[in-house]
């Protein structure tokens, strides 16, 4: 009988445990979260993230937000255009950075108002090469609206080029010049100008 159940063991880790190894660590690094103002409706969340193995973010959520979608922003016809995507490759060893005017998560239908030194938290969603989805929980700094906007220089390069041909989630936003998530999305009441 002993020796069964040692067969049976080594079976099930035989079956289990090569599954569970492939399951990619994806690192975050650097998250933050733009500050917002009364009545504010939405503001994003910006950080960097590195895959062991290929891997894709696919949702996330906070429970700051009602609705909490991944976003693109491109420049299309000399305007900036934001998108809702279905995914965001993040190619094994490499750093994906979601930053302003770029890739980021977009946190909307806000429950409250999001002040300076607060934390938020946001659960990330991904998608291993199988398809089999794996979630991660972080907590982002809130940072201030001057000190967000001038972090938003000084991180170029990372991640751009290598995400073309996602899909998308609904139609494009036009933002001119790269601002405004307020006043985007449809229903959302008019906010103070907010740059993703």
């Amino acid at each position: 009988m002993r020796a069964f159940f040692i067969a049976l063991a080594l079976t099930w880790f035989a079956l289990v445990g090569p599954a569970a190894a492939q399951t990619p660590v994806v690192t975050v690094s650097e998250p933050w979260v733009r500050a917002t103002v009364a009545q504010q409706q939405a503001t994003g969340a910006f950080m960097r993230l590195s895959a062991s193995q290929n891997a894709r973010l696919v949702a996330a959520s906070s429970p700051v937000a009602g609705l909490t979608e991944i976003h693109e922003m491109a420049l299309v016809n000399d305007v900036m255009r934001m998108r809702a995507i279905t995914g965001l490759d993040l190619p094994a060893g490499q750093t994906v950075e979601l930053r302003p005017r770029s890739y980021h998560v977009m946190l909307m239908q806000l429950r409250q108002t999001l002040n300076a030194g607060e934390r938020v938290a946001i659960t990330l969603v991904f998608e291993d090469a199988n398809r089999q989805r794996f979630s991660q929980t972080i907590e982002a700094p809130v940072r201030p609206l001057a000190a967000a906007a001038a972090g938003a220089h000084g991180h170029g390069g990372h991640g751009q080029g290598a995400h073309g041909g996602h899909g998308q989630g609904h139609g494009a936003h036009a933002a001119p010049g790269g601002h405004g998530h307020g006043g985007t999305h449809g229903g959302h009441a008019p906010a103070a100008p907010q740059r993703p």
